[in-house]
């Protein structure tokens, strides 16, 4: 925020498609300085991404993996940056591109999903004290500002 000003930040975090500046690949905050990623290949490791990029990484692994689980008739706990909840609640939600800028999920609060048939959203609530949520919620939201 200090070094680009909290404006150009919010537009940053909560657009759906304008990423902010690249890394440098040197940068020790490049993925490909982090350990747990020891393993990929340097290539494949965005050195920035939007929120589109992210959706673009979530929705497979939704389809392949999570939703032939819920078709099978098991529960699954999806734990998840908010980044990518908020590109799978797009996704589950309808929630388009513009209004997702203002979806703030809150850190730690558990959202759950009871699916009707193909996997239609029946519904869709966070857990736990409306008010602590709420609050949770408000502190996303403030995280871009000054």
């Amino acid at each position: 925020t200090a070094r680009h000003g909290a404006e150009q930040t919010h537009l940053w975090r909560r657009s759906y498609d304008v990423p902010p500046p690249p890394v440098d690949r040197t940068s020790p905050e490049h993925p490909a300085s982090d350990e747990r990623y020891r393993l990929l290949a340097p290539d494949v490791l965005p050195a920035t991404e939007c929120l589109a990029d992210v959706v673009a990484r979530v929705l497979p692994y939704w389809y392949d993996v999570v939703a032939p689980q819920l078709l099978a008739g098991l529960d699954v706990l999806v734990t998840a940056h908010g980044n990518s909840l908020r590109a799978l609640m797009m996704h589950l939600e309808g929630i388009s591109s513009v209004d997702i800028a203002e979806v703030n999920i809150p850190t730690g609060v558990p959202r759950r999903y009871r699916f009707a048939a193909g996997l239609a959203v029946a519904e869709a609530a966070y857990l736990g004290d409306q008010e602590a949520i709420a609050a949770a919620a408000a502190a996303v939201a403030d995280q871009s500002k000054g």
